[in-house]
């Protein structure tokens, strides 16, 4: 039987990540890479997204090496759905997204609000919301807007946190998570 801590977070994920971690501290992302070793090498991503409808549940990464094929189906799904505009996404936010969500321990998707985004998407949200960056990292394809129904905002960004690989923003007010591999920093309330 697994057991959450306070945050939600399992204590055998948050072990695993201590142990990681203390193996691998440097650089940046091997944080995360380190909380996804042991995962049989491989890498998956699970989302679906309540603006287009579609869904994603796939292994992108196998024995060190990325499936070009996969991440351009990852790249599509996750472009901007207002103008249909795609980009190459950064695989490390995949890493970010994968690691955050084995340390969840969790089987349901994550709900995609926000990958890419062209400057015409980032410039009108920004004339709505003090929130919206105006050099954001989802117009370089670095970031996503996350949610889950099973896990609080509190318990995504602390396990976000834990990868210590970019920054995590949360937004109580509009239950989600922000999750970039850009600097590491937090934000939110």
């Amino acid at each position: 039987m697994t057991r959450l801590t306070s945050n939600g977070v399992t204590r055998r994920g948050l072990l695993g990540v201590f142990a990681a971690t203390a193996v691998v501290a440097a650089p940046t992302y091997s944080n995360a890479f380190g909380i996804l070793r042991g995962a049989g090498d491989i890498r998956r991503v699970q989302m679906y997204s309540g603006r287009t409808g579609e869904s994603i549940d796939t292994i992108y990464w196998i024995e060190g090496e990325y499936i070009p094929e996969v991440t351009k189906e990852i790249n599509h799904f996750m472009r901007d759905w207002r103008t249909d505009d795609v980009v190459k996404m950064d695989p490390r936010n995949f890493d970010i997204i994968a690691a955050t969500h084995r340390l969840l321990d969790v089987n349901e998707p994550y709900m995609l609000l926000s990958g890419y985004r062209s400057p015409a998407t980032n410039a009108m949200l920004r004339s709505h919301s003090r929130g919206v960056a105006k050099n954001s990292l989802h117009m370089k394809g670095q970031a996503a807007d996350l949610r889950l129904k099973s896990r609080s905002v509190s318990q995504m960004a602390k396990a976000a946190e834990v990868c210590s690989a970019g920054g995590v923003g949360h937004s109580y007010k509009s239950n989600f998570v922000h999750m970039d591999c850009g600097p590491v920093r937090t934000w939110g309330g």
